[in-house]
C-alpha cells in the first residue's frame, strides 16, 4: 500500500462542512500529486457512487470512493474532521474519512490492498489510533501497515522486522501485507479457532455459516460487511465463512463447505453470482450495510430459522429483482420490483417481434397481415412472401409477449417455480382474451401462490421435488382455476372497455393523453414510470390488426422518448460551458441513443442536475407526444426511432413534433443551467457543486 497514500495526502485538520467540500478537499491533494487528472470529473464520479448509496459508516467512519477514468493509479487520501462530516451513517456524522480511488482499469492487486484497508476499518483499535495520530507521516505509515496501532496511539514507529511480526498478529495487517505480496483470494474464512476451541468444551460440531457479501463498486463496504460478519462470528463461536464478489473478482466457496453449513447469509446491494449453489438452505437476505452494521442480528436470525427449518427454494442469479421484498422494503416497492421484473423480460420480445412486423410491412405493403401460411405458400423470389415471412414470425413473437410478463413477475415474486403457473396463467390469459390486464394479474396471482406453497413444512425427503414436480403442479391447477372460473371474465370485459375507450378517442382527449404519455415517458428516463407509459403503448399494437389509436399511441411515447437524450446532445453543443467536460462527451453519444430511441441516454445529465433536467425533459416530452397526437402520426414498430421512420404515418410532422419537443427542452435547460451558475457567481465563495453522473460504477465486473 506504499504507493497508495503517502504524508501529502493526508489531512489531520480537514475543515470541510459537508461530504461534496471534503471530498474536495481530499481529492485536490490527488490532484497535486498528479493521481487525478481531471478534479471535476472524478469529483462527478465519487458523488454518482455516494448517490446509490451513502457511504457512511456507523463508529464515525466516511468511505466515499468510485471507479474513475480521470484516476491514474489507485490512491487513498485520509481526513480527519473535528467537527464531522454527515455521509449519512446511521450514528451521525463521520470524523475519519477516506477517499478511494481506483482506476477504472485497476488491476486485482490493487483492489485486493484497498479491500484489505476495508476490513482494518472495522478494527476499533486501528480507528482508535488514527484519532490519536498527530502527524501525518505517521498517519500514513499507519494506513500503510508500516506501523501498528499500538505503536501509533504510544507515539513510536517500529522497525521494519517488528512491523512484520506485528502484522502476523493483527489480522486485517496481516491480510494487507498478504494483499500487497499479490494474495487476490477473495474468501474469507472466519473464528476457526475460536470454533474449534467452543467443540473442545461442548463435545458438538459448531453452527456453520455460509455468507456472500457484494456492494454496487466492490471496493469498501463488501469487505467491511465481511471482516463484520467474521468479527461477529467469533464472538458467537460459529464457524462463519465468507466469499466477497468484490472488483477484484472472487474465488467460489468450496461446494462441500456450502453443503455442510447449516445457514445462509447474503448481505448485498448487487445480484448474488450463482446464488443456486445456496438452495435449500435457512437464509438471510439483506442490504449490504446491514451486514456491516448488525451482523450479530444477522446471525441469531439465520440461526432461528435453522431452528424453525426455513430453507429457500433454488433461486435464479441475475434476476432484475434479485432482492425484491427485502427487510425493510414496504409492498409498494416490491410491487414496482415484481412488476419491472416481467416488462424488463417482455421488451426484448416486444423489440424483435415489434420490429419483424414492420419490416413484413414495409416489404409486403399493409395488406400483407392477410397472407397465407408461409408453410403453405412461399415463393423465394417474391418480396411479398419475405414480407409474408418476416410478419408471421414477428406475430409468433409477439404471441409471447403476455405469458413473458406474467410468467417473469411470478419469477421476481417466487424466483424459479413461478415461472411455471406464471406462464400458464399468461397464456390463458390469452386464450380468454383478458390481454396485458390478465398477464398481470395471472404473474401477481402464480407469484403469491408459489410463496404460501413455500411456506408449508414438508419433510426432508420431499424437498428435493418440490421445485420441480410439487410447486409447478399445484400452483398451476391453482392459477388456470382461478384465471378460467373466478377472475378471467370481469379482467377480459375490463381489458375490451379500456380498448373500446382507446379506440374512440378523439380530439382534445387524444391531445391529452398524448401530453401525459410524454411526461411519464421523460420522468424517470427508462424507470418504472417510463415503462408503464412503454408497456400501455406497446399493448395496443400487440396485435395482428393494431387500431388507428393504438399506433397513434405508440407514435407519441416513442418521440417523446426521444427527446430528452437528444436535447440534452444539443444543449451541450450550443451551451458547452454550463457542462462539465465529462457531459460534454456524453452529450456526443447521446446523439445517437436519442436517434434511437433509448431514453437512458440522458440519465448521466439527469444525475448531475435532476431539478433542472428531469423538469425540462418532462415539458419537452409532453409538447412532443402532443403535436404528435394533434399531427395523427402512426406507428406500427415499437422500437427503432428515427430508422424507422419510413414506416411512420405523417413522417414529416412526426419529426417537427420531435424537433419542438428537443427544443423545448433544450431552451429550458440552458437556461436554468445559465441562472444557477450566475447564481453561483454572485455568492462569490463557497463550495463548488460536484456533478453527478452515472459513469462511476458503469464498468463495475461484479455488478453485472
Amino acid at each position: 500500500m506504499s504507493e497508495m497514500i503517502t504524508a501529502d495526502l493526508v489531512d489531520l485538520d480537514l475543515s470541510a462542512e459537508t461530504k461534496e467540500a471534503a471530498a474536495r478537499a481530499l481529492a485536490e491533494r490527488m490532484v497535486a500529486q498528479g493521481r487525478v487528472t481531471d478534479l471535476d470529473g472524478f469529483l462527478a464520479d465519487v458523488a454518482a457512487r455516494e448517490a446509490q448509496m451513502p457511504t457512511g459508516l456507523d463508529g464515525g467512519i466516511g468511505i466515499p470512493h468510485c471507479r474513475s477514468e480521470h484516476v491514474t493509479e489507485p490512491t487513498l487520501a485520509f481526513g480527519r474532521s473535528a467537527a464531522g462530516i454527515d455521509f449519512g451513517a446511521p450514528d451521525g456524522p463521520a470524523d475519519l474519512i477516506f477517499l478511494i480511488a481506483a482506476p477504472a482499469g485497476a488491476d486485482d492487486a490493487h483492489l485486493t490492498i484497498l479491500s484489505a484497508l476495508a476490513r482494518q476499518l472495522m478494527n476499533a483499535e486501528f480507528t482508535s489510533a488514527l484519532r490519536a495520530v498527530d502527524d501525518a507521516t505517521a498517519a500514513a505509515a499507519l494506513i500503510r501497515g508500516d506501523e501498528s496501532p499500538a505503536a501509533a496511539a504510544a507515539g513510536a514507529a517500529t522497525s521494519p522486522a517488528t512491523a512484520e511480526a506485528e502484522a502476523s498478529e493483527v489480522p486485517e495487517v496481516a491480510e494487507a501485507t498478504e494483499a500487497a505480496e499479490g494474495s487476490q483470494d477473495s474468501v474469507a474464512v472466519s473464528a476457526a479457532a475460536s470454533a474449534d476451541t467452543a467443540t473442545v468444551s461442548t463435545g458438538e460440531r459448531p453452527f456453520r455459516i455460509v455468507a456472500v457479501t457484494s456492494c454496487p463498486t466492490g471496493i469498501a463496504h463488501t469487505y467491511m460487511a465481511a471482516e463484520s460478519l467474521e468479527n461477529a462470528g467469533r464472538a458467537a463461536g460459529v464457524e462463519l465463512v465468507v466469499e466477497t464478489q468484490g472488483s477484484a473478482g472472487f474465488t467460489r466457496l468450496d461446494p462441500a463447505v456450502v453443503a455442510d453449513a447449516d445457514g445462509v447469509i447474503f448481505a448485498h446491494d448487487v445480484p448474488v453470482r450463482d446464488k443456486d449453489r445456496f438452495a435449500g438452505k435457512p437464509t438471510v437476505d439483506v442490504g449490504v450495510k446491514a451486514g456491516i452494521n448488525r451482523p450479530t442480528e444477522l446471525i441469531s436470525e439465520v440461526r432461528g430459522k435453522a431452528e424453525r427449518g426455513e430453507v429457500t427454494a433454488g433461486s435464479a442469479p441475475g434476476t432484475p429483482v434479485e432482492r425484491a421484498g427485502a427487510a425493510g422494503e414496504g409492498y409498494g416497492t416490491m410491487l414496482r420490483k415484481w412488476l419491472m421484473s416481467g416488462v424488463s423480460y417482455m421488451v426484448p420480445f416486444v423489440a424483435a417481434g415489434g420490429l419483424l412486423i414492420a419490416l413484413g410491412f414495409a416489404i409486403g405493403g399493409y395488406q400483407i397481415n392477410k397472407a397465407p401460411s408461409v408453410m403453405d405458400h412461399f415463393v423465394w423470389t417474391q418480396g411479398d412472401s419475405w414480407g409474408a415471412l418476416l410478419f408471421q414470425i414477428g406475430g409468433v413473437a409477439f404471441g409471447f409477449l403476455v405469458p413473458v410478463l406474467a410468467g417473469y413477475i411470478a419469477y421476481g415474486m417466487a424466483d424459479r417455480p413461478g415461472i411455471v403457473p406464471g406462464f400458464v396463467g399468461g397464456a390463458i390469459s390469452l386464450t380468454i382474451n383478458a390481454g396485458f390486464l390478465g398477464g398481470l394479474a395471472a404473474g401477481l396471482i402464480a407469484g403469491g401462490v408459489v410463496i404460501g406453497i413455500q411456506k408449508v413444512r414438508i419433510p426432508a425427503a420431499l424437498r428435493g421435488i418440490m421445485p420441480v414436480v410439487v410447486i409447478p403442479l399445484i400452483s398451476a391447477a391453482i392459477v388456470g382455476f382461478l384465471m378460467f372460473v373466478v377472475i378471467g371474465k370481469p379482467i377480459a370485459s375490463a381489458q375490451k372497455g379500456m380498448t373500446d375507450w382507446l379506440n374512440g378517442l378523439t380530439g382534445s382527449n387524444a391531445v391529452l393523453l398524448g401530453a401525459l404519455l410524454g411526461l411519464m415517458m421523460c420522468f424517470d428516463l427508462g424507470g418504472p414510470v417510463n415503462k408503464v407509459a412503454y408497456t400501455f403503448a406497446t399493448a395496443g399494437i400487440a396485435v395482428a390488426s393494431p387500431s388507428d389509436s393504438a399506433m397513434k399511441i405508440m407514435a407519441a411515447v416513442m418521440a417523446a422518448g426521444m427527446v430528452p437524450p437528444l436535447a440534452m446532445a444539443l444543449a451541450t453543443t450550443v451551451r458547452g460551458r454550463l457542462f462539465t467536460q465529462t457531459e460534454r462527451e456524453n452529450g456526443k453519444a447521446a446523439w445517437v441513443l436519442g436517434a434511437s430511441f433509448i431514453s437512458e441516454g440522458a440519465i448521466p445529465f439527469a444525475a448531475a442536475d435532476p431539478l433542472r433536467v428531469i423538469p425540462s425533459a418532462m415539458a419537452g416530452g409532453a409538447v412532443t407526444g402532443a403535436l404528435s397526437m394533434i399531427f395523427g402520426a402512426t406507428l406500427r414498430a415499437p422500437h427503432g426511432g428515427i430508422f424507422v421512420v419510413p414506416l411512420i404515418g405523417n413522417p414529416f410532422l412526426y419529426l417537427i413534433a420531435i424537433a419542438a419537443g428537443v427544443c423545448v427542452t433544450t431552451a429550458l435547460v440552458v437556461v436554468l443551467k445559465g441562472m444557477r451558475k450566475q447564481a453561483s457567481a454572485g455568492a462569490g465563495t463557497g463550495v463548488a457543486e460536484a456533478p453527478i453522473t452515472k459513469k462511476a460504477d458503469t464498468t463495475e465486473p461484479v455488478a453485472a
